[in-house]
């Protein structure tokens, strides 16, 4: 049977008003009396409830993160600069991963609210009224990142759209003209929309026509990078470069050309977007965008513990040149 409160404040012999204050650092008790109580803790084993430390405090010192089931890499990162952050300031963090489509947002809402954590941190999702109406029914601070919103939500994110428009004038500017793009899903508004934009604008801005076809959705997962791939071959037959929304597709991207013969990037350069690990690792390793996603996460960390609730950061961008893009004058595949 665990040992609660009312064991320690009666092996103490205190009152559990006492032992409460004691733990929630509020005044009203000798040092000797707290050297008694913190004693007994330690013989007991006693682990303070953070609900019920939170009835005094008002604090649970726990944050919940949601996050749709994109990249596992992408979010590794962002989660590890949460986490350490959170290390250091003594908080836990409730991890929740929603479908891709947020399915699952609302249900984690409300359990995150019955869990009494002090913030909440959306990576990578869309906000829907539903979820800001419940949002500001919880009132508790909430920061987003690598998303957006059309309410008044602190976020921190790079500018998709000149990620993109830059990724593509690389291309450009390496001698492509044929070039496709593998997108994210195609119903994410904040982050699919300004990329598929940008690559856009930077064709039409150096006098090349946008064709649909030239671009593939995925769900910035591997498998369909794979698919997005083919599917881009089947209907552009003059390819050259491709530019991939995330590392995790340009890597799935990379292993069908691999299987096709198509070598990388002699006959089609790849960028990615992200700069995660695997793309150091990927065989050539990838040329991508890199966002700072560790360091988005720590931030999100430190605005919801210091309270911070007008913030909307954009951290920089930066092409990290690697192997999978070389110059070139424009080739067709020979029947790929």
């Amino acid at each position: 049977m665990s040992v609660t409160i009312k064991d320690v404040a009666k092996q103490a012999n205190v009152s559990v008003a006492t032992v409460s204050r004691i733990l929630n650092n509020l005044p009203g008790y000798s040092e000797e009396t707290k050297q008694k109580v913190v004693k007994v803790i330690d013989e007991l084993g006693y682990q303070p409830n953070a609900i019920a430390r939170g009835l005094i405090s008002k604090k649970t010192n726990t944050m919940g993160v949601l996050l749709p089931k994109v990249s596992d890499l992408f979010a590794s990162e962002i989660l590890a600069g949460i986490e350490d952050v959170a290390h250091e300031f003594d908080h836990s963090v409730i991890i929740c991963k929603t479908d891709k489509d947020g399915t699952r947002t609302m249900k984690y809402l409300q359990t995150l609210r019955e869990k009494q954590v002090d913030g909440i941190i959306i990576v990578s999702e869309y906000i829907t009224k539903e979820y800001y109406d419940m949002l500001t029914r919880m009132n508790i601070p909430v920061v987003l990142v690598a998303t957006q919103s059309n309410y008044d939500i602190p976020c921190i994110k790079v500018d998709d759209f000149k990620a993109s428009y830059e990724a593509v004038t690389y291309l450009l500017d390496k001698g492509h003209i044929h070039i496709g793009m593998i997108s994210g899903t195609r119903s994410d508004k904040m982050t699919t929309t300004p990329r598929v934009h940008g690559y856009r604008q930077a064709l039409i801005d150096s006098g090349l026509p946008f064709t649909e076809n030239a671009v593939a959705y995925g769900d910035f997962g591997f498998q369909s990078g794979i698919e997005c791939m083919q599917q881009l071959l089947s209907h552009q037959k003059h390819l050259t470069a491709v530019f991939c929304a995330s590392d995790e597709m340009a890597i799935g991207a990379l292993s069908y050309l691999y299987k096709q013969g198509i070598k990388v990037p002699e006959q089609i350069s790849l960028l990615g977007y992200d700069n995660t690990a695997t793309a150091q690792k990927a065989i050539p390793p990838l040329t991508t965008i890199e966002q700072p996603l560790y360091k988005m996460g720590r931030r999100a960390f430190e605005v919801l513990i210091k309270g911070e609730r007008k913030v909307n950061l954009i951290y920089p961008h930066r092409i990290i040149e690697r192997d999978t893009v070389t110059n070139r004058e424009p080739i067709a595949l020979l029947n790929k």
